[in-house]
């Protein structure tokens, strides 16, 4: 007896539903705009094109709540370097992420490496 083909072959999710998975598993309580302005984010960075989804889930998420939820841009424009300005940022940032969460906290080690996109 033959198989019948599958009358509804599943198609391979696009970058956009890849990195959309990813981002619902590493951040569950993350609201719907802001996991679309971060998906948009992970999508449009050249740095993160060839990214895994998840990190490039990761990568945009945490830009974005620097960016986005934090003084980060204001330290910036006052003169601090951008090592500093993270450092000073720090405990905002892992609030939003916990706030979203997020299991994962970013530490002083993480940030001094450059462990993400600015």
């Amino acid at each position: 007896m033959s198989r019948r083909p599958d009358p509804s072959p599943r198609a391979l999710p696009t970058r956009r539903e890849a990195v959309e998975a990813a981002l619902a598993r590493l951040a569950p309580r993350v609201p719907d705009f802001e996991a679309e302005a971060i998906v948009d984010r992970a999508l449009a960075s050249t740095g993160l094109r060839g990214a895994a989804p998840e990190t490039a889930a990761w990568l945009g998420m945490v830009a974005y709540a620097r960016h986005v939820f934090t003084e980060y841009d204001s330290l910036l424009e006052e003169g601090y370097d951008q090592d500093s300005a993270r450092h000073f940022v720090l405990d905002d940032l892992n609030a939003v992420l916990a706030d979203w969460g997020v299991r994962r906290r970013i530490g002083e080690d993480e940030e001094a490496s450059g462990g993400e996109p600015a």
